[in-house]
């Protein structure tokens, strides 16, 4: 059966109901959303700069692979500090200013970036590489936690109200899980280890929550598996990968590389 988790102001008369649901109460909640509930959402800047991870739909360090199919829409793709030789499968298009590429897996009016192209690009690229690894740090130094090790990583089935989840293992989700809250709540989701959606299964939002206002924060590896549908801010410490017609409502951010087989991913 389904089990609804309260939000942190009422975590002790849940703890008195069913003393599984979470294993440690914060003494101290984290600051609150403005205008919503859960902790503060990370920065990640404007959806127009390229020198902002925000700028970006997919933004990677050492490489971006797809299957030719795959869609990325409401951004840009971006690689830094590898160059465009590491963006394989998407038939660039080089503008002519030298300054970036266009591709048919990439829907206009976003654009393909890499770290070689021409000035100003390079730049922007490393200015948005720091925010993201910035993004990450500060994803991951978010305490104190409002539900520690919640299932023992097993999160299939579950509802989440917003809050900081912290999970000291992987974690898998191997039944759909929902998201449930209002339109300005907030879920920061850490995990030291790595992070799996089984196949054909969904992450869901309930009550008007928003997937610009979850974050994945993913010490391990991110697998999104054949046919599954994510939504949130994934940022990882190394790789992601999206197996054949896995989807995503949000943004992919990874300090190693990306791989895109027949996706459809789509900016938040």
């Amino acid at each position: 059966m389904d089990r609804m988790f309260l939000l942190p102001a009422l975590l002790i008369a849940v703890a008195a109901l069913t003393p599984s649901a979470c294993q440690t109460v914060p003494a101290v909640v984290p600051a609150l959303a403005v205008g919503g509930q859960g902790p503060l959402p990370i920065v990640l800047g404007v959806p127009t700069d390229v020198a902002a991870p925000s700028g970006f739909v997919v933004l990677a360090k050492t490489a971006v692979t797809n299957v030719t199919g795959s869609i990325v829409s409401g951004g840009n793709v971006g690689l830094s500090p590898a160059s465009a030789s590491y963006l394989t499968g998407f038939a660039l298009v080089a503008d002519d200013s030298g300054a970036f590429a266009t591709s048919a897996a990439v829907e206009s009016p976003g654009r393909v970036f890499a770290a070689d192209n021409a000035a100003p690009t390079p730049g922007a690229l490393t200015a948005a590489i720091l925010a993201m690894e910035a993004a990450y740090a500060d994803a991951a130094g978010r305490s104190p936690p409002d539900f520690l090790n919640l299932g023992g990583g097993a999160l299939g089935g579950l509802t989440l109200a917003p809050g900081l989840y912290t999970w000291g293992s992987s974690v898998a989700i191997a039944r759909d899980l929902t998201l449930a809250g209002g339109a300005d709540d907030v879920w920061i989701l850490q995990i030291a280890g790595d992070l799996t959606l089984a196949p054909h299964l969904r992450v869901l939002l309930s009550g008007g929550a928003r997937a610009r206002n979850v974050y994945w924060q993913v010490a391990g590896a991110t697998r999104i598996q054949t046919g599954a549908d994510f939504l949130g801010i994934v940022l990882c410490k190394t790789s992601i990968t999206f197996e054949t017609n896995a989807s995503l409502s949000g943004r992919a951010f990874a300090q190693s590389q990306i791989a895109l087989d027949n996706n459809v991913i789509t900016a938040p």
